[in-house]
């Protein structure tokens, strides 16, 4: 079954960018589905991407005429809890899901409630979408990379995927050991995520500075650290394609952290450094730099927010 009805949960720098994408290729019909206050807003006006009206739907998930054939869940991690039910809503026996969220949670999460034969793993590498108002805008798509589960061994999912994405034009990679890919992402957000948010750096202060890649790489280290302490093949080398990654960026590009710090909104810090100090105190590995890191975070978001 080719896919052809895709809903979108999220429509923030990230899920607004996807949809351009597949908006502008033929054959797809594409939706964004919310309700409540987000309902209303989306349903306000075209979205303004990389200086294009787009006028895509906004559905409510109770009211939809059939299931999604896919479902781009591109949500900040603690906003999805309350979208689960919403996910479940959208849900067919043949509808694959793929989070583009960060971290190494959502896949499990989001399965445990609409079944995990139902997850395709994924990490969006590369793409720099900006929000600035009700504005977006993204230089480099990037490429989504995506494979099966640890345990649920979906490759027919993962076959429709890669000829969607095939179809729809959207730069995409299928390794060969998805958990490892899903750890250099981890490695790659703890590092250029927080260390943009600590230092209010774009990518060009980390195209140029050697102090803020300094800053950066500290914190990846740690991250490679626990790799291998859990039996994830990350090595130091894994460093050298996320430079080779960064040098490509638009300068002015800002990371998700960062735009939330500057829209005075709450971070990711729980699941970046504060999951990479849980699992240190687990596996008995230390992470001095991510503990310092998750302290000051978390006071600029008290700054953010008095209340």
């Amino acid at each position: 079954m080719d896919i052809r009805n895709i809903s979108i949960i999220g429509a923030g720098a990230m899920g607004a960018a996807y949809a351009a994408m597949f908006s502008e290729a033929e054959g797809f019909s594409v939706s964004f589905a919310a309700r409540g206050n987000r309902h209303r807003r989306l349903s306000q006006g075209a979205l303004r991407i990389n200086g294009k009206s787009y006028g895509i739907p906004v559905i409510h998930p109770d009211k939809i005429a059939e299931p999604a054939d896919l479902i781009l869940v591109a949500l900040k991690h603690h906003h999805l809890p309350e979208a689960l039910p919403d996910i479940q809503s959208l849900c067919g026996s043949e509808t694959t899901i793929l989070s583009v969220m960060n971290g190494l949670e959502s896949e499990e999460i989001i399965g445990g409630v609409c079944g995990p034969e139902k997850m395709v793993y994924a990490i969006a590498v590369g793409i720099d979408a900006l929000r600035e108002g009700d504005r977006f805008t993204y230089a480099s798509p990037g490429r989504i990379v995506f494979g099966p589960g640890p345990q649920t061994g979906n490759h027919k999912r993962v076959e429709r995927l890669k000829a969607t994405l095939d179809r729809a034009g959207i730069p995409h990679e299928v390794p060969e050991d998805m958990s490892r890919a899903m750890w250099w992402k981890f490695m790659i957000n703890v590092g250029i995520n927080q260390a943009s948010a600590v230092l209010r750096a774009p990518y060009g202060v980390f195209q140029s500075s050697s102090d803020a890649r300094a800053l950066m790489k500290a914190l990846m280290q740690e991250v490679i650290s626990l790799a291998q302490a859990v039996n994830i093949r990350l090595t130091p080398n894994d460093l050298d394609e996320w430079f080779s990654i960064l040098s490509e960026l638009s300068p002015s590009g800002k990371t998700s952290m960062l735009q939330d710090v500057e829209a005075g909104r709450k971070t990711e810090v729980e699941i970046f450094a504060g999951k990479v100090v849980a699992m240190g105190e687990e596996v008995h590995v230390p992470t001095p730099v991510n503990e310092t890191v998750f302290h000051i975070i978390k006071v600029i978001e008290g700054r953010n927010d008095p209340a």
